[in-house]
């Protein structure tokens, strides 16, 4: 008789993966982002009190605010194709350190007697430049220490943890200004980035800790892989679980070989390869459209959030209850990194963003028609947290289709379009359209943004035009 062959003998094993917050290597990272995050939020407050307090003046206060921000436009094309071309993980230590320096500066020209309002707001554009670069290094690193499978999991808790640790560092800074003087403040922060570099510093140089299974396009299944797809995610063998294809040698640190083995392509060149990749890529090119559209509404909802207070809800500067707004929704962002994993496990990211971008839209709907500021609140948290699951979101994707070595450079393009462009422009149409037409419509400009987004995104799932299936 002919022996039969079951389902069960061609099934591959599926080894057991350990839950990320056991991961040495992840927790170390995560650690290292808590701290480091933890100092930059008292600094956030921190640098314009010092720079007022220096020169009594509102200009320098502002400049202090563009050097936040003007990084992403000056080098953000850049920092991708350097942090595709260097060791990552080296990359991060370094600008770490070089961070602790920079802001290490400021007590010492204080104690010298020589502290300028140049030097601080120099400071704070180093600062932020060096961010940047870190940044652009840890969109490959991430996925290379957890598996692309596993990404949603790890931004989940990466942005959660930046979300308490803000809201934590911002809420004690007023404290720690009067008790060791803005000055004093930089330098804790100097020492968090320290101890961000020896955190990363302990992440071991081992195998990735899971593989890429790649993303997923349907509604609520896979689809085939797409010739794109082939290249770096294998076939699932379940629905549910994916079987690890990172090689044995493979490392967290390194950036990925070249795809040929020519003379590597100068800097402009390989800038020029990451944005041809973004523009082709159909899927990516529209969530990229919808990631600025969602940043822009965040400007202008922070922008602005202080004089809807006053002049709508009655909370005014002085009134305790205007932190609590603001505590509101960043506290959404804790609901988005708790909640985007389970989603992403029900839903693709396509799909997803169809049903969450309208959702926002309502909630923000909500907030402008708001006249108590308790209904303002909850409607700002509920509206933070579909926030925070569009934009991670939409990183997730970014990092699983994007060959690993294209990471720094596609996923730094796209936070130049969202942090550079879409969070200053979006404060800025804002303001214009508040003292033109009042404070509902200027808010009511973050509610149209999203409102556009979900257009677009449902234009292109119902027309079919390229976008949730189709891959470059």
């Amino acid at each position: 008789m002919t022996d039969s062959v079951t389902d069960a003998d061609t099934t591959l094993p599926v080894p057991h993966v350990p839950p990320l917050r056991r991961s040495q290597g992840f927790r170390n990272f995560w650690l290292s982002r808590a701290v480091s995050g933890l100092g930059s939020a008292v600094t956030t407050v921190a640098l314009p009190v010092l720079v007022f307090q220096q020169s009594r003046s509102p200009l320098p206060v502002s400049l202090v605010a563009t050097a936040g921000t003007l990084p992403y436009l000056v080098f953000g094309l850049v920092a991708g194709a350097v942090a595709d071309r260097v060791d990552r993980r080296t990359l991060m230590i370094g600008t770490d350190c070089l961070s602790a320096l920079c802001l290490g500066s400021v007590p010492v020209a204080q104690a010298l007697g020589a502290l300028t309002v140049g030097q601080v707001v120099v400071v704070a554009f180093l600062c932020s430049s060096l961010s940047l670069f870190f940044d652009a290094g840890g969109y490959g690193f991430v996925p290379a220490l957890v598996g692309k499978n596993r990404l949603a999991e790890a931004n989940s808790a990466l942005y959660g943890a930046e979300t308490v640790v803000r809201i934590i560092g911002n809420g004690v800074a007023g404290v720690l200004i009067a008790l060791v003087h803005p000055v004093g403040t930089l330098t804790l922060d100097a020492l968090s980035f320290a101890g961000s570099a020896l955190f990363l510093r302990a992440v071991a140089n081992g195998p990735a800790r899971a593989a890429s299974s790649g993303p997923r396009t349907g509604f609520r299944r896979a689809v085939p892989n797409t010739p794109a797809r082939a290249a770096s995610s294998p076939p699932r063998t379940s629905p549910h679980r994916a079987v690890p294809n990172a090689p044995a040698h493979a490392t967290t640190n390194t950036p990925a070989p070249a795809a040929s083995s020519g003379p590597r392509p100068g800097l402009r060149e390989s800038v020029a390869e990451g944005l041809r990749f973004l523009a082709g890529h159909p899927t990516l090119r529209v969530m990229t459209v919808v990631g600025t559209l969602q940043s822009f509404s965040g400007g202008a909802i922070v922008g602005q959030l202080v004089v809807f207070a006053d002049r709508v809800l009655g909370v005014h500067g002085s009134d305790g209850r205007i932190g609590l707004l603001y505590m509101a929704w960043s506290a959404g962002g804790i609901g988005g990194s708790l909640l985007l994993p389970r989603l992403r496990r029900r839903y693709d990211a396509f799909p997803l963003l169809l049903l969450v971008l309208p959702v926002g839209a309502l909630l923000g709907l909500v907030v402008v028609l708001s006249t108590d500021w308790r209904i303002a609140m909850v409607a700002l948290a509920s509206w933070g947290t579909a926030y925070l699951v569009v934009l991670v979101n939409t990183m997730t994707y970014s990092q699983e289709v994007t060959p690993a070595e294209l990471q720094g450079r596609v996923n730094t393009t796209r936070r130049m379009l969202s942090s550079g462009l879409g969070v200053p422009l979006g404060a800025l149409v804002a303001s214009g359209v508040t003292v033109s037409a009042g404070i509902r419509a200027g808010m009511a400009t973050a509610v149209a943004s999203i409102t556009l987004a979900a257009i677009v995104v449902w234009v292109v799932q119902l027309r079919g035009l390229p976008g949730p299936t189709a891959e470059a």
